[in-house]
């Protein structure tokens, strides 16, 4: 069993931002300067249209997950990969990506969800339902943690080819979704910028 979280950022950023706390003039100058054309920063490339398909993906990872019995703290997530996404880890050097791991035992289960793959590209899977692509056991929906562990017993961690036929810049892990950002600012002091 996967027993840690990871959060991935921009090396020299501050860690455990979100765009959704910003004013949308400066959550769009961010992603202007975060934008770069690959598969990991290029989803900025449309700002405008990043930042209000990300507020339809929370409120409904929102909803789903008080559905479920989460008790969020906070009005959107700070997201992070069950374990680790090892397509990331192997261009952290060239992204410049750092990351900080978090143990799981740290959070209660209604703190947490889970989305198999990104929650963005889960959320449009299950609305367009692609039959290249969309699975609806684990697209268009929210898990909360017993599940989670449940379907990693059966089936273990979403690694390459476990989807099947997927984009070049698809990455396979199961994001978390973290809704008490108390716990992510005490790891805030073990960094030095």
């Amino acid at each position: 069993m996967i027993k840690y979280l990871t959060h991935y950022y921009k090396s020299g950023t501050i860690p455990f931002k979100s765009l959704s706390a910003m004013p949308e003039t400066e959550a769009i100058k961010k992603m202007n300067e975060l934008y770069v054309d690959n598969a990991l920063w290029g989803r900025f490339k449309d700002p405008t249209w990043y930042l209000r398909e990300r507020k339809k993906t929370e409120l409904w990872l929102k909803e789903q997950f008080i559905f479920k019995g989460g008790s969020p703290q906070e009005d959107y997530p700070i997201y992070m990969v069950l374990g680790k996404c090892e397509k990331i880890e192997r261009n952290m050097e060239e992204e410049n990506i750092a990351k900080i791991r978090i143990p799981l035992t740290h959070f209660k289960e209604e703190e947490i969800s889970f989305t198999y793959i990104d929650s963005m590209f889960s959320f449009q899977l299950s609305r367009e339902k692609s039959s290249e692509y969309y699975q609806p056991e684990y697209h268009g929906k929210v898990f909360i943690l017993s599940e989670i562990k449940s379907i990693l017993e059966e089936r273990g961690l979403p690694e390459e080819g476990w989807w099947g036929n997927l984009p070049d810049d698809f990455f396979p892990y199961i994001e978390a979704q973290v809704w008490n950002h108390k716990i992510l600012r005490g790891y805030l002091q073990q960094i030095i910028f």
